[in-house]
């Protein structure tokens, strides 16, 4: 049987470097205080709910007040997303 022709490949050379942009992470320093600053409120409105029996922080929210509370951690948790 014959031999079958082997065939030569070219040589790889690779492609030509391509320049890196350099991304800028630089953390705002506001995002950090903001969050935590949020989280504590919303913690302290809720605490402050339960601990005086639902007349205050607003007494006519009456169990909304709840729902305020985890309105400024979920704002607190919104804010999260924006720290690098």
């Amino acid at each position: 049987m014959p031999k079958s022709r082997i065939r030569k490949k070219a040589d790889y050379t690779p492609p030509p470097a391509k320049q890196t942009t350099s991304i800028n992470l630089t953390n705002s320093a506001w995002v950090a205080p903001v969050m935590l600053a949020l989280f504590l409120i919303g913690l302290a409105w809720i605490v402050v709910f339960y601990v005086t029996d639902g007349s205050l922080p607003i007494d006519a929210l009456g169990n909304w007040n709840i729902v305020v509370g985890f309105g400024f951690i979920a704002a607190g948790f919104a804010v999260s997303t924006q720290w690098k």
